[in-house]
């Protein structure tokens, strides 16, 4: 247990150049040796230039990398080991990648969202795990990625939400002989009620824990009413990568880490509870993407080190 001695007597440690509290690293297991950075967050323009925009996040001090959607299709316009050759060459890591759970559909009365310039962003034609399952398995695999994540998948309906669990737990399946890890990652519909059951309890109990773990993106879950400390706590293990986003205080606004009100260093001191192997900063269509990421990292790092 945390008290005020324990606080007193940290001792500071650096690591990749990052001071890290003693007492913070030993609550978390393993130790996170890097920041690592969600692509989504250069959606509207990583395309324009990939190899321009990896460079500009590498000079940040972001080491790990979760890919995404790209509108060139594939990675980024590349293969698997084309893109992971390209990543180390510029010394990243890649160590995660977001596909869709099944076609993508906008919800009845939803808007497609903006991009800075105010015009709706446009959304390429994407394979999902739903019609395309082994060839992305097979992929990921390919590529040496350690972790293959379902960004989301359809929870309208009492009958989406069975034909997701379906889809999930073949997946891991697949993901597992693949010697993959599955993930799941939410946005805060998934802490609403449907039918009276929460679309978040049902993948938990109903997607077999060996064959899916969850990647909690802090910020939804802190909308959708959740204490990702209390979600750790009940699901023990089973959170080995975050999404590490920050939030106005009236839930509006998606700001960078540390500009927002959410209690990080509390989140992070359960990192151990949590089964947390990997984090990644993200911010949603950001009007200038490299700002808010340098103002995440240079945040985080204060965070992390208990300063």
């Amino acid at each position: 247990m945390t008290t005020r001695r324990t606080f007193i007597k940290k001792a500071a440690l650096t690591i990749g150049g990052l001071t890290f509290s003693q007492e913070l690293l030993a609550s978390i297991s393993p130790a996170p040796r890097a920041i690592g950075l969600q692509l989504f967050t250069f959606f509207n323009e990583i395309d324009n230039d990939v190899i321009g925009t990896l460079k500009k996040i590498a000079s940040v001090g972001f080491t790990e990398i979760e890919s995404a959607f790209s509108k060139k299709g594939g990675y980024y316009g590349m293969k698997p080991k084309e893109f992971s050759s390209t990543l180390k060459d510029l010394g990243l890591t890649w160590k995660s990648h977001h596909v869709l759970g099944a076609p993508f559909k906008m919800p009845a009365g939803a808007k497609m969202p903006t991009a800075p310039d105010g015009k709706p962003i446009v959304i390429p034609p994407m394979k999902n795990l739903k019609d395309n399952m082994q060839e992305l398995v097979d992929d990921v695999a390919e590529g040496g990625v350690p972790f293959l994540v379902c960004a989301n998948t359809p929870i309208n309906t009492m009958d989406d939400i069975k034909s997701s669990i379906d889809v999930l737990n073949q997946t891991g399946e697949i993901a597992k002989k693949a010697g993959l890890t599955f993930a799941y990652h939410n946005h805060d519909a998934e802490f609403k009620a449907v039918d009276g059951q929460l679309p978040y309890d049902m993948f938990l109990t109903q997607v077999d824990a060996s064959l899916m773990k969850m990647e909690l993106d802090l910020a939804w879950a802190i909308k959708g009413g959740k204490d990702p400390v209390e979600i750790f706590a009940k699901n023990p293990g089973r959170f080995p990568l975050w999404h590490v986003k920050d939030l106005s205080r009236d839930f509006q606004k998606v700001e960078p880490v540390g500009n927002g009100f959410i209690d990080f260093k509390k989140i992070f001191a359960n990192a151990s509870t949590a089964g947390m192997k990997h984090f990644f900063v993200e911010h949603d269509m950001p009007a200038n993407p490299l700002e808010s990421i340098t103002t995440s990292f240079a945040n985080l790092k204060k965070i992390l080190s208990m300063k």
